[in-house]
């Protein structure tokens, strides 16, 4: 395979595994609604300032992911590939910046960056989180730019153009960081680039090159800071403390997990590549530093990846996504380690036993997939289709034929190629292959699209706290009555300009007895069983789905 068709390759793979797939799911609550109703109420509104969802203010995340979403919008349309656009470009941009810092250190008898590369793109949680409507993958691109060009300015001569150049471009991409997530952009940085200059004895170099990236970030993040404070005084108050100070140590916070959570997840989202682990690690332990710059850009991968991992294992608010910045140096230090073993035929045996391990657990999820076919219970089956079944178990047969092809192949280059094939092949599917029970819980956008055309202006909308963000979305409105509970928008509800949204089931069944013929209400089913008691009977029922959401009109 010449470097030409491998770059071929992973562009094609960019495009079938991130761009291909992004309409095919249905939006998942409540992540993917609120990050595409939020930008969508800025294109409706016109105000590009202040976040909100369902017209309450919403500020537990700065502007620009949603100004990227809300662009997308705007040139492709209100579809579900114009939400999820902007994480798989940047995920692709990612990627990017990957193969080119490690074209920066290669030699040329390497296939290094192009590895990096392929490992980023085909890892689990990359492209699961990549293709997902969350700020995640827009923080890490911009993160990994800024950590990339500082590495790149550290390797210029001190003091020179370039230097300022590359510090200033990294500072640039900490200020878009900061107004993607907020404050993790400034600490993430230090944490690797400190200890990293300490390593390399350079300790006076972080005073001397910190003042030009904090310009670069002042200088894009201020504009927008300002205006924020002028339009809500409250922002960086509740931003601050709430979604940083809060998350990060009270007992109490959000998402709160144990210290191990990261550790113990680590494996599965890094699948396929976790199977290789002992071929990487014995690349790296076998290998010779002769290249320099390549062992500088080690320590730093190094410093890159375990120290951030640390720091958001010790938080107490966790979530899954949270550890994608640190995916990027982890592509790179198994492309370093998986391109000895392709360039070291004697100990390329440790990759044939991954190989097979692998083709091991595929046999077995074909096994139990058979087993769930056949005596699972009906009332608890994963699918309600055949055609899903038999599409779920070709896609393990097809992986199986792949793998063995894998172990046959003579070209260690070949066999890394045919691995990461073999698992895309089951990513790319479960698109059409999402389990009944998730699309229930998770997906009321169909049952709220196919009753769209009943509901007219002048309609009453009442929803529950997990459907109300999806209503909006689907519905094009931002007017929607919630009941009892208002979860992350109970913020929004303390100004006094608010459209007073938030009502008790009492109050839900005053406005509908007062109002008949004019009231819909979405909620979960059990959410319904709740207030039942309490509301007049519906007219009509509609459902997703007997663990999902309903649809009642009164």
């Amino acid at each position: 395979m010449t470097r030409n068709a491998f770059s071929f390759l992973l562009l094609f793979l960019f495009i079938g595994l991130y761009l291909a797939p992004l309409g095919q799911r249905p939006l998942i609550i409540p992540d993917e609604t609120r990050y595409a109703e939020i930008p969508r109420e800025m294109v409706a509104t016109g105000d590009w300032t202040v976040p909100r969802i369902n017209g309450g203010r919403y500020f537990e995340k700065p502007v620009l992911g949603y100004w990227l979403t809300a662009i997308s919008l705007t040139v492709f349309g209100e579809n579900n590939f114009a939400v999820r656009f902007p994480q798989a470009a940047s995920t692709g941009l990612t990627a990017l910046l990957v193969f080119l810092l490690c074209m920066q250190v290669k030699r040329n008898d390497t296939w290094f960056p192009w590895l990096a590369a392929l490992i980023y793109l085909t890892s689990l949680s990359v492209l699961g989180i990549g293709t997902f409507a969350v700020l995640d993958p827009l923080f890490s691109f911009f993160l990994s730019g800024c950590l990339i060009l500082f590495f790149l300015a550290a390797e210029k001569i001190p003091g020179s153009n370039s230097e300022r150049i590359f510090l200033f471009a990294a500072g640039i991409l900490a200020g878009l960081a900061f107004l993607t997530k907020g404050f993790l952009a400034c600490a993430i940085p230090v944490l690797v680039v400190a200890p990293y200059l300490l390593i390399r004895k350079r300790p006076r170099d972080m005073v001397r090159m910190v003042w030009i990236p904090i310009l670069g970030a002042v200088l894009v993040s201020l504009p927008w800071c300002i205006r924020i404070y002028l339009r809500e005084p409250d922002f960086w108050h509740f931003f601050f403390w709430n979604e940083h100070i809060r998350r990060f140590l009270s007992e109490n916070a959000q998402h709160r997990h144990p210290f191990w959570i990261f550790a113990a997840s680590l494996p599965g989202m890094f699948l396929p590549w976790t199977l290789l682990f002992p071929s990487a690690l014995i690349g790296l332990r076998k290998k010779q530093w002769k290249n320099w710059a390549e062992y500088r850009l080690y320590l730093f991968c190094c410093c890159w990846f375990f120290l951030p991992f640390l720091f958001f294992s010790l938080s107490k608010g966790k979530l899954v996504t949270y550890i994608l910045p640190c995916f990027p140096p982890l592509a790179v230090l198994f492309a370093l380690g998986l391109d000895h073993i392709l360039r070291n035929r004697r100990i390329k045996h440790f990759f044939q036993h991954s190989v097979a391990i692998a083709a091991l657990l595929v046999f077995l999820a074909l096994v139990t997939l058979v087993e769930l076919y056949f005596f699972w219970p009906e009332n608890y089956s994963l699918f309600r289709h055949t055609y899903q079944w038999l599409l779920l178990g070709s896609t393990f047969s097809v992986m199986l034929i792949l793998l063995f092809v894998t172990f046959r192949a003579k070209n260690m280059l070949k066999k890394t190629v045919l691995f990461s094939f073999a698992f895309t092949i089951l990513f790319v599917m479960v698109n059409f292959t999402l389990p009944d029970l998730t699309l229930q819980r998770k997906a009321p956008g169909e049952l709220i699209r196919r009753n769209a055309r009943f509901i007219k202006p002048d309609t009453f909308v009442l929803a529950g706290e997990q459907a109300v963000r999806a209503v909006c979305w689907y519905l094009k409105r931002h007017d929607v009555l919630m009941i009892e509970r208002a979860g992350e928008l109970r913020y929004g509800l303390k100004y006094e300009d608010s459209n007073r949204s938030l009502l008790s089931p009492h109050e839900a069944a005053m406005l509908i007895k007062k109002h008949p013929g004019r009231v819909v209400l979405i909620a979960d089913t059990n959410q319904y069983k709740q207030w039942k008691h309490l509301l007049p009977s519906p007219v009509s029922i509609d459902s997703n789905g007997k663990e999902g959401y309903l649809l009642l009109t009164y």
